[in-house]
């Protein structure tokens, strides 16, 4: 243990130091030190240590007596008053030990660390030399000797190159970086307003945001000093404020962090289910080499069990092989016990910034296109897929290119003889334009195709400044699924904003006029809006949302190039044939958090899928976007939204809680679900399960906030 130990404490040679410091401001001061500039105060500390330390450190004779050569290496703190305190000695005897505390104890008391003026504790670490050796200086520069380069190697000479390298105070660099900030609606609530304002320039539609987009307009760095809790332990430190793990060097930072999800509760409206949980452990590592490329990942391993209608939901939408569900928004499962599931899952990212106008992103997740609470464009209610994406800001325009690979896991899509999904493709193009101070429109253009004829990732698509529509139609109108979309956004003023999206799927002019209510006019549009600081109440944000999407909208005349992926939709989770109202509320203060959510709708879904070899017609409604619309269309014209088997839903979501720790996002809170799904007529087969039923839901737990979990299906 104490090698283990000597390895994660030895970063220097000889008396070489290394600082582990609070986010501390200024280094602790030594009298001889008061005179240095804040720049020199490193250096003169660490000096003025080492020499002290070497001047009054006596080797115990019974070490000399064995000869002894080593080390000694010794954890040290200096607390609030400045008196400095020996944590752990890591030495082969006692003596040295001993020694050690007693050279510790004759320093004088000093000025402390100061963090935001205040005096704050930090920690250190240092190597004393056994047989002692005079320190070099701090900061001077290594010099290796070149000496004969014929000359015979000493066995026992080692190079202080690997001992040179310095460790610097972390500073939180990742607030300056072009790194992804997670994706959740209520963090991103937080600084909505900020970037919001009237006459700001920025483009707030695609999602993620990376974290020099944000800071431009609010600080997150001082907000996160703000809100930290004086705790003076390292344990204390690390549970409420620090990352886990948090290194940083010249040109290099990164941070480790655990994540958890733990949950546990109760669907009252159950006759099945005992409780409900999600057991979640992982991994966030996440961290930056330079100015110009930084990476994150996160690794997820987690079982759970869900109320009754999600638990439906999930296995009504499982994938071909035997697998049991697919847990909306993160993946395949897989049975965990006799009544549970097992879901892992993994999110990555590496972004390269070359210059400040365009960013590279390569990634493994999901992306969000939208001012609102839902996108009916992309949404990130879908499963993590593959993903290339290029952000291009420049004069008032943001252009944003994103390419994905996604997956179709339908038995009809799964290949019968090795059992491989079907693979389609992903293309979309985001241009959002600041109009004026107050205005901002976006223009929106996708495409879906297959692996048709051997085709994989047709690089007719790959333009990022070509319209699909034409590469479609010179392909073959049938070999990808083409749409277009247009989004506008308008700042009443600084505390009120205006939203919305029209997407469109196909149109017939001629059946527009003829008012008929063509099935071919395939649309989507929504209209939203945002309160902030509502009845001037600081931090409550108010939003309301509508949600219209037609009949057969997202789907297409290939069974396998549908708006999709896992079973899942791309856009808005309800898929077609839908109309939705979410009224929306958040607030916070300091760490303190509530949300609520009531969302009302009616959708149409399919009735019962005949028996295998009856003959009446299945007919499709345009509710299930997985498909064709060729197959059983339910009518021509006198297509309306919630035809079928007309469904009301009701939901009402209530979440309050803490942020234990917001250096990674670490929320305890309690959930409470109402949802009431009424259907005209109930159904229940191997692809679609539609249960009349009113669930009450409650939860309690502690996550690690990172993506949306979204409920209201």
């Amino acid at each position: 243990m104490k090698y283990l130990i000597a390895l994660l404490f030895s970063f220097g040679f000889c008396q070489f130091i290394t600082a582990q410091t609070h986010s501390t401001e200024q280094f602790p001061v030594f009298p001889e030190c008061k005179m240095s500039t804040v720049s020199q105060q490193e250096a003169c500390f660490y000096n003025t240590l080492q020499n002290f330390v070497y001047t009054n450190f006596k080797v115990p004779q019974s070490v000399t007596d064995k000869n002894f050569k080593g080390s000694v290496i010794a954890l040290f703190e200096v607390d609030t008053t400045g008196t400095f305190k020996v944590l752990y000695a890591d030495a082969p005897y006692p003596e040295l030990s001993e020694e050690t505390k007693r050279v510790f104890s004759l320093l004088p008391k000093i000025e402390p660390s100061k963090y935001d003026g205040r005096s704050s504790y930090s920690k250190y670490s240092i190597k004393i030399a056994i047989p002692l050796v005079k320190p070099a200086v701090f900061g001077a520069p290594v010099v290796m000797d070149q000496g004969n380069k014929n000359a015979v190697i000493d066995p026992k000479s080692e190079s202080k190159e690997y001992e040179s390298v310095v460790y610097k105070k972390f500073d939180n660099p990742q607030y300056k970086s072009s790194l992804n900030i997670p994706f959740t609606h209520a963090v991103y609530s937080e600084f909505d307003p900020s970037l919001n304002q009237v006459g700001t320039n920025n483009h707030t539609a695609s999602k993620p945001y990376v974290y020099t987009e944000v800071t431009k307009y609010q600080d997150l760095e001082a907000t996160y000093k703000k809100n930290l809790l004086n705790k003076q332990s390292w344990f204390g430190r690390k549970l409420w404020n620090e990352h886990l793990i948090a290194l940083q060097g010249d040109i290099y930072w990164f941070t480790m962090d655990p994540i958890f999800d733990f949950r546990l509760g109760k669907d009252f409206s159950s006759e099945t289910v005992d409780n409900t949980f999600v057991n979640t452990r992982g991994i966030n590592v996440q961290g930056g080499l330079g100015e110009q490329l930084f990476f994150t990942t996160s690794i997820f391993e987690s079982q759970g069990r869900f109320a009754d209608y999600y638990n439906e939901y999930a296995e009504s939408i499982r994938p071909a092989g035997g697998n049991p569900a697919i847990i909306p928004g993160i993946g395949i499962a897989k049975d965990f016990k006799t009544d549970a599931y097992d879901f892992p899952s993994a999110d990555a990212n590496l972004m390269f910034a070359p210059a400040k106008f365009i960013n590279l992103q390569l990634g493994y997740g999901r992306n969000f296109i939208g001012d609102g609470y839902r996108s009916l464009f992309t949404g990130d209610a879908a499963s993590p897929y593959p993903y290339f994406k290029i952000n291009t800001t420049f004069w008032k325009i943001k252009y944003t290119n994103t390419y994905m690979w996604l997956k179709d896991v339908r038995p009809e899509a799964t290949d019968d003889l090795d059992g491989t999904y079907g693979s389609k493709y992903m293309a979309n193009h985001y241009l959002s334009w600041n109009v004026s101070k107050r205005f901002n429109v976006g223009l929106f253009e996708s495409v879906v195709w297959t692996d048709t004829n051997g085709r994989g990732f047709d690089m007719s698509f790959v333009n990022p400044i070509i319209f699909f529509r034409s590469v479609e139609f010179s392909s073959s109108s049938k070999s990808g699924n083409a749409t277009l979309g247009f989004a506008s956004k308008y700042k009443w003023n600084s505390r009120v904003n205006l939203y919305g999206q029209f997407f469109l799927d196909e149109f017939s002019l001629d059946d527009m006029k003829a008012g008929n209510k063509s099935w071919k006019n395939k649309f989507a549009y929504q209209l939203g809006a945002k309160y902030y600081d509502a009845f001037k109440v600081k931090n409550l944000m108010l939003q309301s949302e509508f949600n219209l999407v037609r009949p057969y909208t997202y789907s297409h005349s290939n069974v396998i190039t549908n708006y999709g992926h896992n079973n899942q939709s791309m856009a808005h989770p309800w898929g077609a044939n839908f109309y939705e109202l979410a009224l929306i509320g958040r607030y916070y203060k300091g760490r303190w958090f509530a949300n609520t959510k009531f969302t009302y709708g009616v959708k149409g879904f399919d009735f019962e899928k005949p028996a295998d070899g009856v003959s009446v017609p299945y007919s499709n409604y345009g509710g299930d976007i997985y498909r064709t619309y060729e197959a059983d269309r339910y009518a021509e014209t006198g297509v309306k939204v919630g035809q079928g088997n007309k469904t009301n839903l009701l939901i009402a979501d209530l979440q309050a809680g803490y942020v234990v720790n917001p250096a990674m996002n670490l929320k305890i809170f309690g959930n409470l679900i109402y949802r009431n799904f009424d259907p005209t007529a109930e159904v229940s087969s191997e692809t679609l399960v539609i249960t009349r039923r009113s669930t009450t839901w409650f939860s309690i737990g502690l996550r690690s906030d990172l993506f949306n979990w979204y409920y209201d299906f």
